[in-house]
C-alpha cells in the first residue's frame, strides 16, 4: 500500500517515490518467476488528476526459472514499465462507471494497492517460453540428453515394431 495524502487531491501535484518492496507470492509464470520475498525496486511518479491518482513507474526484479527447452536454470533481470489511473473512491461524487466498474483501479481512502498493477506488468512482460540461449537445441526426444552438451548426439534408427520380426530373419541368414 502506498499513501497518497501528500498529493492532497490537488490536480497537478506530483510526487516521485523510490522504494524496494518484497515480491509477493506467485509473481510470474510456471517456468519463470520473481522469487517470493526477493526485492523489487520501484521507481514511481504519482500525479494527482481530476479523477484520481495517475501512477507511472518502472519495476526492476531478479527472475529465476528454467529453460522451456532444456530445463537448465535461468537467472536474469527484468525491468518493466507500467501506468495506471487509480480513481478516488467517492460514493457521493456522482461518478457512474456502469459496467466498467470492475476494470477500474480504486484508491482505498488515501491508499493505493500496487500489487495487482505490479503483478500484471511483470507477468505480461515475461516471455511465454523462456530460453537459456536463443539457439537452445533442447533435449533429445529419445533419451533426454541435453543436445547443447553433445551436439553430435545420435541414436540407431528406431525399428517399427511391426517389422521387428524381419530383423530376426536377417540375423538368422548371417
Amino acid at each position: 500500500m502506498l499513501d497518497t495524502r501528500e498529493l492532497g487531491r490537488r490536480p497537478g501535484s506530483m510526487r516521485e517515490v523510490s522504494r524496494d518492496v518484497p515480491a509477493p507470492v506467485d509473481l510470474g509464470i510456471e517456468v519463470l518467476r520473481v522469487p517470493e520475498g526477493s526485492p523489487v525496486s520501484l521507481d514511481l511518479r504519482l500525479e494527482a488528476v481530476m479523477e484520481g491518482v495517475l501512477v507511472t513507474g518502472t519495476a526492476l526484479a531478479e527472475l529465476e526459472g528454467e529453460c522451456a527447452r532444456c530445463l537448465e536454470p535461468i537467472s536474469e533481470e527484468l525491468e518493466t514499465r507500467f501506468q495506471e489511473l487509480f480513481v478516488y473512491d467517492d460514493e457521493g461524487a456522482g461518478h457512474d462507471l456502469g459496467d466498467e466498474d470492475d476494470d477500474v483501479s480504486r484508491l482505498e481512502g488515501d491508499l493505493l494497492d500496487l500489487e495487482p498493477l505490479l503483478r500484471d506488468a511483470v507477468v505480461l512482460s515475461l516471455p511465454f517460453q523462456p530460453l537459456c540461449e536463443d539457439d537452445c537445441q533442447g533435449l533429445c526426444t529419445t533419451c533426454g540428453a541435453r543436445l547443447a552438451d553433445d551436439p553430435d548426439h545420435t541414436h540407431e534408427a528406431v525399428i517399427d515394431p511391426r517389422w521387428a520380426r524381419l530383423t530376426t530373419l536377417k540375423q538368422d541368414e548371417d
